[in-house]
């Protein structure tokens, strides 16, 4: 399915929503609980829902979660049939010890796609002390704690002795990482053109970069959810070539990609070029000359503001001086 007819079914769906107390997940009324039975859900289901009024509203965007079209409020809920829950997934609900983290890689470790983790805590079927979580909010917990895990793993792994380019030109979209034979260090850069989504009326690419060393972070990344998304990927990626790196990863978002698609884009897009074959490179300069190439933003953009590039510059410096 591509991009626009991902889009056009997402927009065409209407929604039934009603309005539950935080607290309510722990003994779910009847309606949550048939929320909740859909959630968990290993695929699609048949449901009938009755709502109070007609639905409207026109298309609702946001920078995290994929665009979703009217909506009404919902009166009654009845599932006529649905599939049978994996035995990973009816242990996490019902195990009442585990927390939400351990369920969250439980799941995870089971081969439970991410998006579905991210459904099943948002309506707080797992965890000690279970509760509604926004959407949004579910959806970046489940890539930050699932990538904290991989990377406890990846930093157990020998260190790549040379540079490697992954890149993957897609939907008006260009995506670049670079990893680099040097400790876990990690980035995400945005440069968002004028007539894309977050630079309508500007005059200029607009660049925005957020990192993290060896040590991680200590703060929300003000560039939003895609940190965690498209560091998810590459810890998967690091992880199944059981090797260490520093990572660099861009996106160049042009003009005509105007309208929020959720972080998922980033994830399976940047899942998607870690499967190609990379370049390789023995020295850092080739490799970023390579990237010049392949940018329509000048390198310097990103390079001025880029703190991992600074870690692998300081650490050419120190070898040079001893």
């Amino acid at each position: 399915m591509d991009l626009e007819e991902f889009l056009s079914l997402r927009i065409s769906l209407v929604r039934g929503y009603r309005v539950y107390r935080v607290s309510d997940a722990i003994q779910p009324p009847r309606e949550l609980g048939e929320i909740i039975e859909l959630s968990l859900s290993p695929g699609p289901a048949d449901v009938e829902m009755l709502f109070e009024k007609k639905p409207r509203g026109g298309v609702l965007v946001s920078e995290t979660t994929p665009p979703m079209g009217p909506s009404a409020p919902l009166k009654r809920v009845n599932i006529s049939s649905i599939r049978p829950l994996e035995k990973v997934v009816e242990k996490a609900y019902n195990d009442r010890d585990l927390t939400a983290r351990e369920a969250v890689f439980m799941l995870y470790s089971g081969g439970v796609e991410v998006h579905r983790i991210s459904r099943i805590l948002s309506v707080g079927a797992i965890g000690k002390k279970r509760k509604l979580v926004p959407t949004r909010w579910a959806i970046t917990a489940v890539d930050k704690i699932v990538s904290d895990r991989l990377l406890e793993q990846v930093k157990r792994y020998s260190i790549i002795d040379r540079y490697m380019l992954y890149k993957r030109k897609v939907d008006r979209n260009l995506f670049i990482s670079i990893l680099a034979p040097h400790a876990w260090a990690f980035e995400w850069g945005e440069a968002w053109y004028p007539g894309s989504t977050w630079n309508m009326w500007g005059s200029e690419p607009w660049v925005e970069i957020d990192y993290e060393g060896y040590g991680g972070r200590d703060s929300y990344p003000g560039i939003g959810g895609c940190y965690y998304a498209s560091r998810l990927a590459s810890l998967e990626a690091l992880n199944s070539m059981r090797r260490q790196a520093a990572v660099i990863s861009w996106r160049e978002i042009y003009e005509g990609f105007n309208l929020p698609v959720g972080v998922w884009f980033v994830r399976e897009n940047m899942r998607a070029m870690y499967r190609s074959e990379p370049e390789i490179f023995d020295r850092l300069e080739d490799v970023l000359k390579r990237v010049a190439e392949l940018l329509r933003t000048p390198i310097r953009s990103f390079l001025e503001r880029s703190g991992v590039f600074r870690i692998l510059r300081n650490k050419r410096i120190t070898s040079y001086t001893g």
